[in-house]
């Protein structure tokens, strides 16, 4: 199978999709770069080859825009390869404390956009009976997580959705993988340091990083067109543990927390000092 040349990726303008829009232009590909925030798109843009590069508007909440963005990458390059479905948003707040915007904002953003773009791929990718969504979840899909239990539930909803989705739309070329990461050191993870409820993120030894994340997406994700990752492996497994038994956090979740605030306030004064 020759390796696709034209790509499509929302949330552009920071963290895991600014970083891959940079990698894939930077190796030569076509890029249709999009992200709500259309000025925090073209200053992203300035660092970025423009030859192979067109940028969009795109609220992923609204069918209508999905189909308009696509439209565009058929006129401009009869189609598309691949489609990453990145952007998403999260906001640590406990049950009680959770807003009508939490909710709207979370699960409009994070399952509806990925619903509605792999809807719009795939009418697309299967008429041509080839083609490859990858859809961004995350370790929270596998397993819930205290003080995160909205973008939790958002996450395992992509999850649930992106697999079904893979199974029916196998057997007509089109691929559909998920990719469920750890933490990884972006602007999301910045907002959560100042949320004592989010301290449960902060417990991974190290964070990933935008480039590990790009290198696995450009090698074994392109490559191998795989069904589900996760990463890393040992967090993985422990975050299918306890998906599997979820009383079993009990008993650890309080010195978890303890470690992860400790975690959470020698990095806030590391940003002050800096």
């Amino acid at each position: 199978m020759p390796a696709p040349e034209r790509f499509v990726l929302t949330g552009c303008a920071s963290g895991i999709g600014r970083h891959l829009t940079g990698e894939l232009l930077r190796q030569g590909r076509r890029v249709l770069a999009t992200d709500v925030d259309r000025g925090a798109l073209e200053a992203a843009a300035e660092s970025w080859p423009r030859e192979s590069l067109r940028l969009a508007t795109l609220d992923v909440r609204r069918p209508e825009a999905w189909e308009s963005v696509l439209d565009e990458a058929d006129v401009a390059w009869q189609g598309f390869d691949v489609l990453f479905n990145i952007a998403g948003v999260l906001r640590p707040a406990r049950v009680h404390e959770i807003t009508d915007d939490d909710v709207h904002s979370q699960i409009d953003i994070n399952v509806k956009g990925v619903v509605f773009g792999t809807r719009a791929a795939a009418r697309r990718l299967v008429e041509r009976g080839e083609g490859h969504i990858v859809n961004i979840a995350s370790l929270a899909s596998l397993a819930p997580i205290p003080g995160i239990a909205l973008y939790s539930a958002s996450k395992y909803a992509v999850r649930s959705f992106s697999l079904a989705a893979a199974e029916e739309l196998h057997r007509e070329g089109v691929a559909v993988t998920t990719v469920c990461p750890d933490a990884v050191a972006t602007p999301m993870l910045d907002l959560q340091l100042d949320y004592d409820e989010a301290a449960l993120t902060f417990t991974a030894p190290r964070f990933l990083s935008v480039e590990e994340i790009s290198r696995l997406l450009l090698g074994r994700v392109l490559r191998k067109r795989p069904l589900l990752v996760s990463l890393p492996r040992h967090r993985a497994l422990l975050a299918r543990i306890a998906d599997l038994f979820p009383r079993s956090q009990r008993p650890i979740a309080t010195l978890l927390q303890s470690l992860g605030r400790r975690k959470q306030a020698a990095m806030r004064a590391s940003r002050e000092d800096s």
